[in-house]
């Protein structure tokens, strides 16, 4: 039975309040949650109204930060948001920030379907973080070698397989999760990923992240200069809400 069969059947014997937050890892909750949201159709407006909390962290125009404390997460793959958002819910990918906004009493599937939605319309900055530049012939070469194969030749991500697209990342927030998958600290990480890159060292790791930080997504994917985010007038952009 596929996950997404199997988890329409758990919904209909047990009702959705089952799935709250996970004990202990729980890569099968996750994967059900998955499955659930990618079969609800999103609604874009009511995905604009829950990401008003997500802004907060994320900014209005979901760039993150500069000084990758947050991701970019404006344009990413829905399928990509969708998981990471389940394997936070069940503890399968460490954030304690994030695990409390993703309990069912503060986001259903449905507004996960939602919200998703919504983040993987809205259009990406033109001006991310990038790293030093010094070693970029070496980068580009660990990237064709190690990581193309998976996402794609341009860090565009697959959608099918919920590889994400690294594009547009930050260079701080890429280097970061980089040595957290290396190290066992995102559980959720692909294994063969992990175990491949565990010989990196400090120089590989930097050079192949500042490489990525700098393939810009294609044109329409990218923000006009000078855009803010219409959907929320009321954001000044040091992060504060005007009275």
């Amino acid at each position: 039975m596929k996950y997404g069969s199997l988890f329409s059947l758990i919904l209909l014997l047990f009702g959705a309040g089952q799935f709250g937050p996970a004990c202990a890892d729980n890569p099968l909750q996750a994967a059900m949650e998955l499955e659930g949201a990618l079969l609800l159709t999103p609604d874009i407006e009511n995905g604009k109204r829950v990401y008003r909390t997500c802004a907060v962290c994320h900014q209005p125009e979901a760039w993150g930060t500069e000084n990758g404390h947050y991701p970019q997460i404006a344009g990413q793959i829905r399928t990509v948001i969708i998981k990471q958002l389940a394997d936070i819910r069940a503890r399968n990918r460490d954030n304690p920030t994030m695990l409390p906004f993703t309990r069912l009493d503060m986001l259903t599937l449905q507004e996960i379907a939602d919200v998703s939605a919504y983040i993987s319309e809205m259009p990406m900055t033109r001006h991310n973080g990038i790293g030093p530049g010094s070693d970029l012939v070496h980068g580009r070469k660990i990237y064709e070698e190690y990581c193309a194969e998976c996402h794609g030749p341009r860090a565009e991500g697959i959608v099918d397989d919920h590889i994400p697209l690294l594009q547009g990342q930050h260079y701080q927030y890429l280097y970061r999760q980089f040595l957290w998958i290396r190290d066992g600290r995102r559980r959720n990480a692909d294994k063969k990923m992990a175990k491949q890159i565990q010989s990196f060292n400090i120089r590989d790791i930097s050079s192949v992240m500042d490489y990525i930080s700098r393939l810009k997504p294609p044109a329409e994917k990218l923000a006009p200069a000078d855009w803010r985010n219409p959907d929320f007038p009321n954001y000044r952009r040091d992060g504060k809400r005007r009275p």
